[in-house]
């Protein structure tokens, strides 16, 4: 019941506009192991790729809009082989259910292209994807219209509490189909602000039991807002997690 962590960089966007590589660098320094990590215009991927090695830190995957998906498909696929990530994720938001059965015909096409350069497309959710369209989940209908081999999904324990579910019971219908994890929590009480891991109403040993059963490989730590500093907020999750037993060390 053990993971290796990395950490989605949304949470240290400030902080990587004033000191990318200094940044980088404390992630690793706190002890996370992979990054969510997309090219940079800062350096090449040859630089960037020689700073993480350095800092002991392997890119997992990155996070595209539907743009880039389109338009540097390639480019985004060579980056992903030369630093050694294997996930390519997306967000979307629908309209309608015919737009979420759009989406799916789209998505399929993406994630066979990228099965086919051996890299694994995924589809990250918020709460929107709680919405019910005839009765149904958003989530739901563009899971039973995508491929589970070329669309799997970056579960996001916060988005599906606040969406009015519970991650574990959701987590159960997602085996072999949830290889990464966004693991966040959230404060008790109406504001339901974020929180970090360990800090809120999650129970993150219970969801670690689910995701191992379904074959999730990475947790990822994410905290979209802080109230303090947050290298403090993630040094405080990966410290809880320590604690919980759920660092594979």
């Amino acid at each position: 019941m053990k993971f290796p962590i990395g950490l989605q960089p949304y949470t240290i966007r400030h902080e990587l506009e004033k000191d990318y590589l200094g940044s980088l660098k404390k992630v690793a320094e706190i002890g996370y192991k992979g990054i969510e990590l997309g090219p940079t215009e800062l350096m090449t991927t040859k630089e960037l790729k020689k700073h993480l090695d350095d800092y002991g830190l392997q890119v997992i995957g990155c996070h595209a809009d539907l743009e880039s998906l389109t338009n540097e498909f390639d480019e985004l696929i060579d980056y992903l082989h030369y630093v050694g990530g294997s996930y390519l994720s997306h967000s979307s938001k629908f309209e309608s259910r015919q737009s979420v059965l759009e989406s799916a015909l789209v998505f399929n096409k993406i994630g066979e292209a990228c099965k086919k350069q051996g890299v694994q497309f995924l589809y990250h959710n918020h709460n929107w994807e709680f919405t019910k369209f005839d009765g149904e989940y958003a989530l739901d209908i563009l899971l039973n219209e995508t491929n589970p081999e070329y669309v799997k999904v970056e579960l996001d324990t916060y988005w599906v509490m606040r969406g009015g579910e519970d991650p574990v019971d959701y987590l159960r219908k997602l085996e072999n189909r949830c290889p990464l994890l966004h693991i966040k929590d959230m404060e008790a009480g109406e504001e339901q602000f974020f929180a970090e891991i360990g800090e809120g109403c999650l129970d993150f040993v219970e969801i670690a039991k689910m995701a191992k059963a379904v074959g999730t490989q990475w947790f990822v730590v994410e905290q979209d807002l802080c109230r303090r500093s947050p290298f403090e907020s993630i040094k405080i999750s990966y410290e809880n997690l320590r604690k919980l037993g759920l660092i594979e060390e």
